[in-house]
């Protein structure tokens, strides 16, 4: 059974930094393709950042140059280092695969101006 248990939760004033954390079960987060989601109040899930197999890193350009995702494979964990975050940050953050196959229950992040 795979088990995704995203944590971080917090609350930050534009400009904060955040970091997100992502602890797998079940899966081998070093053998997939693992992204962060987020979903913000009326808006479809979307991909922020993924890290390929091979440590390969990709990002939307909305988080282009702030955010940082990176994997520890020995702890089977997911991060996603937040800088200069905006209120538009705000969301709910999620791990996954490329496939989109499993999620865990989330992380609010909420950025004030």
């Amino acid at each position: 059974q795979v088990q995704l248990l995203e944590s971080g939760v917090g609350l930050v004033q534009a400009g904060g930094s955040l970091r997100l954390s992502c602890v797998g079960s079940g899966i081998s987060f070093r053998l997939n393709i693992m992204g962060w989601y987020r979903q913000a109040p009326g808006n479809q899930r979307e991909l922020v950042a993924s890290i390929t197999v091979g440590g390969s890193t990709n990002y939307a350009n909305s988080v282009k140059g702030r955010f940082t995702i990176s994997r520890d494979n020995a702890k089977n964990t997911l991060y996603l280092q937040m800088n200069s975050l905006k209120p538009e940050d705000t969301a709910v953050y999620y791990c996954s695969t490329s496939r989109r196959d499993y999620w865990g229950q989330g992380t609010q992040v909420t950025v004030s101006s």
